[in-house]
């Protein structure tokens, strides 16, 4: 996955850890799943930087240690969660009323109120705390309580999908009130209404959750989980098969090996996240529009499927997925290499093949970097595959994989394998992806994209209720993305999991880019068992 705003990868810190635990996996009592039925181990590549949902830990739900008012189901429908209902809108769209699920309790036996759910959103909303999701509340004029189990959110205007909003999870307003909440130790131990509790968190090692016996869903079918932080895939991969996981996250390639070894299986799960080439504006190659319109015609996006994927995805053209209703089928492009296209337009712009087949404009070589994250096999095939394919139309890309701590202060000059998606409305991610006042802003727009007609048209997206307007909105976004290719987009995902045999319970469904602690396979783990 991408470094985001949720999450750090620390690849170097992990790899060291993992060749550590790989030593000693020949223990049972370092598995911990060996050791201990009633215990789950499983591995990702991504650690969160922190574990409040105010700083933007689990906003779609699935936190495991955190509920929403509402919740996703297997077929991601909402759900009631802390809601005793599906929350009603008024008939203008404009007032949304929850009802609070009466028992419910906190990890500390804190009862919970409206006014945790007033102090959750006024919290994100709140200038002085670090929370990115406050672009995503734009709309929300004011939240209160009317009552102890009512809580009444006023919009400004009617924003369609406010509901998919509230899976936020809910804080106690007795643990953070007057704290500096960018700080507050909360962070890293908090308490929620969830299934699990933090028992404790060994920084780029291991997340151990314990199981909440009195959660209001029930209590769960195991005792304890444990999240295992690996970024290094190889690593991830060879603990997995040494028995010390019971599920883990792998790249399609790796997790393929595992298809035919005994006492494992192989979950392809479907998704809404996508790999691209983000192509930043102020570089003098990339910022040339002929350079990045070319690149995407150069690009045979089934073979990466077939070669880098193993067949876990599709040719990617935009940031919303051809499952999507609001996919438009219009922008999207050939799935094989245009290779006579690529070179006609970049002729037409002036870009001339030299003695060695590779292009010049002005004294400037059609050359740049493309780097991505060292520890991720699967960007890193992607990388070189993007390579492979720009040199037969005369441009020089060079790969260079790098922490994420080398990448992040590069992003606004050269390009990058990243990674982000949503199988949810196509206002989530998109919006902050593409917008303009998100120029340059971290891991959001990172290449400085503007165009009036795009962010005219996202925020018709946002404002609009009804259906068909909102189509022909995001139709706009995707025809000028085409046009303008900030990113030149490869492949949708499935996301790949490897599972020991002996597990029950799991239930794949689709899911969205941020897929590590929360939103993963595990997203009910509570439920679990084993054979």
């Amino acid at each position: 996955m991408v470094r985001s705003p949720l999450f750090s990868l620390r690849s170097a810190a992990f790899v060291v850890a993992g060749m550590l635990a790989l030593s000693a996996c020949s223990s049972p009592s370092s598995t911990g799943s060996s050791a201990a039925p009633d215990t789950f181990v499983v591995a990702t590549s991504g650690e969160p930087d922190t574990l409040n949902p105010v700083l933007n830990y689990g906003v779609d739900g699935a936190s495991l240690i955190f509920d929403g008012l509402v919740a996703r189901d297997v077929s991601n429908a909402l759900v009631p969660a802390l809601a005793a209902e599906l929350p009603a809108v008024s008939a203008d769209g404009k007032t949304v009323t929850a009802k609070i699920r009466p028992g419910v309790t906190f990890h500390d036996g804190t009862p919970l109120t409206a006014q945790d759910v007033v102090f959750t959103y006024q919290s994100v909303l709140d200038p002085k705390i670090d929370s990115t999701l406050r672009s995503d509340l734009e709309m929300l004029t004011s939240v209160t309580a009317s009552d102890p189990a009512t809580v009444v959110f006023a919009l400004k205007y009617a924003y369609a999908p406010f509901l998919q909003r509230l899976t936020l999870g809910v804080v106690p307003a007795k643990a953070l009130s007057g704290q500096d909440i960018n700080k507050a130790a909360f962070n890293r131990k908090p308490v929620g209404t969830g299934p699990y509790k933090v028992e404790s968190w060994t920084a780029g090692d291991r997340l151990v959750l314990a199981a909440n016996a009195t959660y209001w869903g029930g209590k769960p079918a195991n005792n304890k989980v444990v999240v295992a932080f690996v970024g290094d895939d190889n690593v991830r991969a060879q603990r997995m098969r040494a028995g010390e996981f019971d599920a883990a996250e792998l790249a399609p390639k790796l997790a393929a090996g595992f298809d035919t070894a005994n006492g494992y299986g192989v979950q392809r799960v479907p998704t809404g996240d996508y790999r691209g080439v983000m192509l930043p504006f102020s570089n003098p190659v990339t910022g040339d529009v002929a350079i990045r319109r070319a690149l995407s015609l150069g690009l045979d996006r089934s073979a990466m499927v077939t070669g880098v994927l193993a067949g876990a995805g599709e040719p990617a053209f935009g940031p919303v997925a051809p499952s999507s209703e609001y996919f438009d089928a219009s922008s999207a492009g050939k799935a094989t290499a245009d290779t006579a296209a690529a070179t006609a337009l970049l002729d037409g712009a002036g870009w001339a093949t030299g003695p060695d087949g590779m292009r010049a404009k002005g004294g400037q070589a059609a050359a740049f970097t493309l780097m991505y994250p060292a520890g991720d096999s699967l960007r890193k095939e992607l990388a070189l595959a993007v390579t492979a394919d720009a040199k037969k139309i005369g441009i020089s890309v060079s790969p260079e994989g790098l922490t994420w701590d080398a990448i992040e202060p590069r992003m606004k000059s050269d390009a990058l394998i990243m990674g982000w998606g949503t199988p949810y409305d196509p206002d989530f991610i998109t919006y902050k992806l593409f917008a303009s006042p998100f120029a340059g802003q971290g891991f959001f727009n990172p290449g400085s994209y503007k165009s009036a007609v795009t962010d005219k048209a996202l925020q018709d997206g946002r404002d609009q209720a009804d259906p068909a307007k909102r189509k022909a909105a995001y139709a706009t976004v995707q025809k000028q993305l085409a046009a303008d290719a900030p990113w030149v987009f490869l492949t949708y995902l499935k996301h790949t999991y490897v599972v020991k045999s002996s597990v029950a319970g799991v239930s794949p469904r689709v899911e969205p880019h941020e897929h590590g602690v929360e939103n993963s396979l595990w997203w009910n783990i509570n439920t679990w068992t084993r054979k």
